[in-house]
């Protein structure tokens, strides 16, 4: 990856592993955007649901005739919803309708300017981008219930819970729309085990791959 050229960063990263700080580091560091709160922001825009309705629905398992039940229930029940610029949406928002949405905001975002992107499938969705590093960022299951609680405030069976819920359910999306595993290695440039280090030595790890790759 040539760093002064247009280039994008993406990372996948396992929840409570410090991805998404280890990301924004990563950022500060190379004077780029990084991109994750104001890509769901942008989704809640475009697609006029919660935070909470876009990652429940992501995360349930997908199969046509399940979003072909829904749709159908959504039709009858339902009035069509709007867009926040007042654009009449479908009757129902569906998973693939938020993957749609997401890949056109990702590589509407990647094709204007540097940036470090977290999540929404970005490994997946701009893998044909011409200056791209793919990163995924792992830890211990233990490490990473251990951090979910102290961040959440939650106990340590109601983190656990969390972590294998997201797990499953983020698993299940990447699958269904890619059509692979974001577990698979191969997926990615640098796989990064960020036990025993910390979220600046950890960017400095991934920073330093970015300048040998370039």
């Amino acid at each position: 990856m040539d760093i002064n050229s247009k280039f994008v960063i993406t990372i996948n990263r396992e929840l409570g592993s410090g991805g998404r700080t280890i990301g924004k580091k990563l950022a500060d560091k190379l004077g780029v955007k990084f991109l994750d709160k104001a890509l769901i922001e942008a989704l809640v825009k475009e697609l006029g649901l919660s935070v909470e309705e876009i990652e429940k629905r992501k995360a349930r398992k997908q199969n046509w005739f399940t979003e072909f039940l829904e749709s159908m229930a959504a039709v009858q029940l339902a009035p069509a919803p709007f867009r926040a610029d007042g654009e009449m949406l479908p009757y129902l928002v569906t998973a693939g309708d938020i993957f749609e949405t997401e890949s056109k905001l990702l590589r509407e975002i990647a094709s204007q300017e540097s940036c470090v992107i977290a999540g929404r499938s970005g490994f997946f969705i701009l893998n044909d981008f011409p200056n791209k590093i793919s990163i995924f960022i792992t830890a211990s299951r233990e490490n990473r219930i251990r951090r979910v609680m102290e961040r959440q405030g939650l106990s340590e069976a109601e983190a656990a819970q969390a972590v294998d819920a997201v797990d499953k359910g983020r698993e299940n999306y990447t699958q269904h729309y890619s059509g692979t595993s974001r577990y698979d290695a191969r997926n990615y440039d640098l796989v990064l085990n960020v036990d025993g280090l910390s979220e600046d030595e950890a960017a400095d790890i991934i920073l330093q791959y970015c300048n040998k790759k370039g």
